[in-house]
């Protein structure tokens, strides 16, 4: 009847009244990405955090599905952002972050030594060495239960190889809490919890906040080299763009080299700074949104002070706030010169346009020039024009009357040269006017007027 009960109550939430949006089960399911598992002291933790970028998910789960296989355990299908199973005794859950992959292995019960054998020991030899992706941490962490004897200052002091511990209370004081946040000889970084009246619930959420502590602490870190490495060369950027801003000045008074070359170097400087920012850009981003979550977990936990320690907070606040810091005047930096370059590049072209416009315009007065001369020249050679077929065609006329002279006709032939002679010149210069304003006016409509 049960299973008949929910059956139907399935059926009835298939048949909405409503219309659901596409993204409705996903956005609530996504609340739900991060859950933590119950933890009951006392307890051992292994956490291993790999970076494999955004598209390795395909890899980390083929692996996954390696090790279920390797245990005898069913592989699933599909993989959402996480995954838990129970490996024997060892409860492990898998979970897909933006840039990273974690697995976090845990297992109740009584221990000699909190790190002396890590839990991963206990896996696959060959399956850990195969981790896609580069480890960025890994960590041991053991949980106390509040029966188990307290630990004096020297134990501390031994459990953390001799190094300055980070401790505080947790929780209200519910928990306490210990690391050096260093990598220790087995290659693990160790973080020691006491139960002094934690929940399930609240034993994993604690657990949860410091693994996370640490992975986002190592991820928001891997800005700080390529900000180092960055800085060398935006410095050199910066003291060339001074000098070619000193020598656009110096162009200005007549003093410096060709804009063109010029703007040859501005524009390989910008492609240069262009060329940094677009590989250190997104890791400066993302180095400040994982600080962000560090602060977060940080501010979660609750902490008091123990006497004779310092806290998480004020240890990671020291350090790792200049880290980011680096980072986010190195990215401003960036932005900046990015900007003066094109600043300069945008004033460099003005001038060179000004100057080309005034090329352009000399040539104008210089062509204007040349034409009112052919004009001239043209008018001039039209008056010789006039003449040369007057002279023509009077010698033709004056041919024309000698012949009907000599013929016995009673004309005086030169005479009637004389006379006709100002009528061919001015013929001849009414015919080239008419000429001339012919090919004018067809010079006109040929140009769409």
């Amino acid at each position: 009847m049960l299973g008949i009960a929910i059956q139907s109550r399935n059926v009835r939430l298939m048949v909405l009244p409503f219309k659901e949006h596409p993204l409705r089960h996903q956005s609530v399911a996504e609340l739900h990405a991060r859950t933590y598992e119950p933890l009951q002291a006392p307890e051992r933790v292994s956490h291993v955090a790999t970076l494999c970028g955004e598209k390795g998910t395909g890899r980390n789960l083929r692996h996954l599905k390696r090790l279920l296989e390797h245990y005898g355990l069913p592989c699933p299908e599909t993989v959402d952002q996480h995954y838990f199973a129970m490996l024997g005794d060892i409860r492990m859950r898998w979970e897909r972050h933006t840039e990273f992959v974690t697995y976090t292995f845990s297992k109740p019960g009584v221990y000699v030594h909190p790190f002396a054998d890590p839990l991963v020991n206990e896996l696959p030899q060959d399956w850990l060495h195969e981790l896609p992706g580069a480890v960025v941490t890994a960590v041991s962490l053991a949980l106390e239960s509040r029966e188990m004897p307290e630990h004096t200052a020297d134990e501390l002091g031994e459990l953390f190889g001799g190094n300055a511990i980070i401790g505080s209370e947790v929780v209200g004081g519910a928990a306490c809490a210990w690391s050096d946040l260093r990598i220790h000889s087995d290659g693990y970084s160790r973080i020691l919890l006491r139960d002094r009246g934690l929940s399930r619930g609240q034993a994993g959420r604690l657990v949860k906040r410091f693994l996370e502590i640490n992975s986002y602490r190592a991820m928001a870190l891997l800005g700080l080299p390529e900000a180092r490495e960055a800085n060398p060369a935006l410095s050199d950027a910066d003291r060339r763009l001074v000098g070619v801003a000193a020598r656009m000045t110096d162009e200005a008074f007549g003093r410096g080299v060709p804009d063109a070359e010029l703007l040859a170097e501005l524009t390989t400087l910008a492609a240069e700074i262009e060329a940094v920012a677009a590989r250190t850009s997104s890791r400066f981003e993302a180095s400040r949104a994982y600080y962000g979550v560090v602060q977060q977990r940080l501010k979660q936990l609750r902490q008091k002070r123990i006497e004779g320690f310092q806290t998480f907070a004020e240890f990671l606040d020291a350090r790792l706030a200049p880290a980011i810091a680096t980072c986010t005047s190195t990215a401003k930096r960036q932005q900046d010169l990015a900007e003066r370059a094109a600043r300069l590049t945008s004033l460099l072209r003005a001038r060179v346009e000004v100057g080309l416009q005034e090329q352009n315009r000399r040539l104008l007065e210089s062509m204007n020039q040349r034409s009112q001369i052919q004009l001239r020249l043209q008018e001039t050679v039209e008056g010789l024009s006039v003449i040369a077929i007057g002279y023509y065609g009077i010698g033709l006329i004056s041919y024309l009357m000698k012949g009907l002279e000599a013929y016995g006709l009673p004309i005086n032939a030169s005479y009637l040269t004389g006379v006709s002679a100002p009528i061919v010149v001015l013929v001849a210069w009414f015919g080239l006017r008419r000429m001339k304003a012919r090919l004018l006016k067809a010079e006109y409509l040929d140009n769409g007027h």
